[in-house]
């Protein structure tokens, strides 16, 4: 969804400005007050977490070690790995966040049964694209043998019910979302026999888990609702923030304030270690594994501090670009303001080219075609195929740069094609 809108370019003296309509100051204000870079603020920082997220995918089907071991291992894993992993985690919490924060501009643009369609047929859409193409993607298995919902899917789920709270005033989307990410993991214990109906229901609503369908079939349920669905609405909520009655300097201080107050109380309640994340951290045998086991923290679901530190350095960020001239990062920018064609994009690269590097490194192509989770249905490759870290790094780089003409043609053909209907939903 675009977060831009139009302002005027027209200048107006300032007596001329007192003695205008209404409607006509309002615009002025946006003008004056750098309302296109605020705007492009949004793009750029969702460009930043799109460019840091391919670096996890990259090492998902690149590196040696993720062949072996997870880097929340605290036996295996090292610091570099480590935050190579955690730096990836800003980009589910943001994407989603400022998803909720394009459909408030999608609300301020439409009526709002306008925008309950739009959002229950974007979410639908969603659904149906991560389990065939995205799904493909990351398998290139044509029989689909592992499937699942996981993000692009949940913010489908999440836009359906957003179809539906925004018809209720922004004070109780705000409490909706903050009584779902506060409270969610005082629901940690809850659990329903395996197999039965109530747990795969729980399971979709708050419990990452995998099913056996039989026949070589799975599907998984990676990102859950209940806490999502909070993320996405508290988002929706930021964008009043982008309302005539808040100037630049105001808002500014307000995003520094969320920013800054979120990681507070996700440092607060770390070094309590009795809420907020079912991993509790401890004072490990080196320091360094001690720094490692206070940052771990749990995504799947994600708990309160996992959304708190995530969304509160998005948040400090964002108050950090607030009325900035941002247009030295177009470049950047770009990447999120076409984020859904560049992840799809990104997703089928990378394979194609672990594909290719397995060929080149003695391995069948055949190897990365995945019948159950990504690079652990491969034993051929498991503790054989695989880069150290600075290689996977410039894979990483190189997947970046050749995305980026593929995305300023479809960022071209989408801004010349805006009257056509489909193209908002991609």
């Amino acid at each position: 969804m675009n977060s831009s809108r139009p302002v005027p370019t027209q200048a107006l003296a300032s007596s001329q400005i007192e003695a205008a309509p209404q409607h006509i100051r309002f615009m002025k204000e946006l003008e004056n007050s750098s309302q296109v870079s605020r705007i492009e603020s949004i793009d750029l920082l969702r460009g930043i977490v799109m460019i840091i997220m391919a670096i996890d995918h990259v090492r998902d089907l690149f590196h040696f070690d993720a062949f072996l071991y997870s880097p929340e291992d605290l036996a295996h894993t090292s610091p570099g790995l480590f935050f190579t992993r955690w730096i990836t985690h800003l980009c589910a919490p943001t994407f989603i966040f400022l998803a909720g924060t394009s459909s408030y501009f999608v609300a301020r643009r439409k009526t709002k049964k306008e925008t309950s369609f739009f959002l229950l047929t974007r979410g639908l859409w969603l659904i149906a694209l991560q389990l065939t193409l995205v799904r493909f993607g990351w398998h290139f298995d044509p029989l689909l043998h592992y499937n699942g919902s996981s993000i692009i899917s949940i913010i489908g789920v999440c836009m359906i019910v957003l179809a539906g709270l925004i018809h209720l005033p922004t004070s109780a989307i705000l409490f909706f979302g903050l009584a779902l990410v506060l409270g969610h993991n005082r629901l940690d214990n809850i659990a329903f026999e395996k197999g039965t109906a109530a747990d795969v229901v729980w399971s979709f609503l708050h419990v990452a888990k995998i099913f056996d369908l039989g026949h070589g079939y799975k599907f998984s349920f990676l990102y859950p609702l209940i806490p999502w669905a909070g993320v996405m609405a508290l988002g929706y909520c930021l964008g009043r923030l982008y309302e005539i009655d808040f100037t630049s300097k105001k808002r500014r201080k307000v995003l520094l304030l969320l920013g800054v107050s979120s990681l507070v109380i996700f440092v607060g309640l770390r070094f309590i270690n009795r809420y907020g994340d079912p991993l509790p951290w401890s004072v490990q045998s080196e320091w360094s594994l001690t720094v490692i086991s206070f940052f771990n923290l749990q995504k799947y679901p994600p708990s309160l501090l996992y959304v708190s530190a995530t969304l509160g350095i998005s948040l400090t960020l964002l108050g950090l670009l607030e009325g900035k001239n941002v247009t030295a990062w177009k470049p950047v920018s770009l990447f999120g303001k076409v984020a859904l064609f560049y992840y799809v994009a990104h997703i089928y690269l990378i394979h194609l080219l672990a594909m290719a590097a397995a060929v080149l490194t003695g391995f069948s192509w055949r190897s990365m075609i995945f019948s159950g989770a990504v690079a652990k249905s491969s034993p051929e490759l498991v503790g054989h195929f695989g880069f150290n870290l600075p290689q996977v790094y410039i894979v990483w780089v190189s997947v970046v740069l050749l995305l980026y003409p593929l995305c300023v043609l479809w960022n071209t053909f989408k801004t010349r094609n805006k009257e056509k209907w489909w193209v908002s939903y991609v």
